[in-house]
């Protein structure tokens, strides 16, 4: 096999392995970034509470929805107390006249031990991922933050420069 053929198959599986990333790193900001568009909230699940229906690591898409339609059975969103903590559990009795849900997690064995004021509801679930939690935690946050800003840097550069340098190259062989 001549250089020049190994040049042109290690240039397509370059272009192949390039393809899928770029495509793969898409899919991740429409599902973590694109939702917002679409009227979506995203939260990581980081309690087992809600197991088996939202599990550790997951992440979920949470939509606004008209107070006075949620039913018992139905799982809120809510900020839970003044460090603006967010949680997500089962309603299990609503008070309509002093505006509270009462909620519990699945796998908790109580009720939780305060009500949730109509005013401080997020919205509904609407669907989850799962792990996909794991990665929007990492990715927001430091050192996980930088790491994905160099991937994605060397990534474009990585990306042009082959195409850069073939430019470079057939000019310098034109003179």
């Amino acid at each position: 096999m001549s250089s020049m053929q190994k040049k042109s198959i290690l240039k397509k599986i370059w272009d192949i392995v390039s393809t899928a990333l770029v495509i793969l790193i898409v899919l991740c900001a429409v599902f973590l970034m694109g939702s917002r568009l679409m009227g979506y909230r995203v939260f990581n699940v980081i309690s087992g509470s809600m197991e088996p229906k939202y599990s550790v690591g997951d992440l979920i898409y949470v939509k606004e929805v008209n107070l006075y339609d949620i039913e018992v059975g139905t799982p809120i969103t809510f900020v839970l107390n003044e460090d603006l903590v967010v949680a997500t559990h089962m309603v299990i009795e609503i008070d309509e006249e002093n505006q509270h849900f009462y909620t519990q997690g699945l796998a908790n064995d109580t009720p939780d031990s305060a009500p949730v004021h109509f005013n401080n509801v997020i919205g509904v679930p609407q669907f989850g991922i799962p792990m996909l939690g794991y990665v929007s935690d990492f990715i927001q946050n430091p050192p996980g933050m930088y790491i994905t800003l160099g991937v994605g840097a060397v990534l474009i550069i990585a990306v042009f420069l082959p195409d850069f340098l073939g430019k470079k190259k057939k000019r310098r062989n034109k003179r």
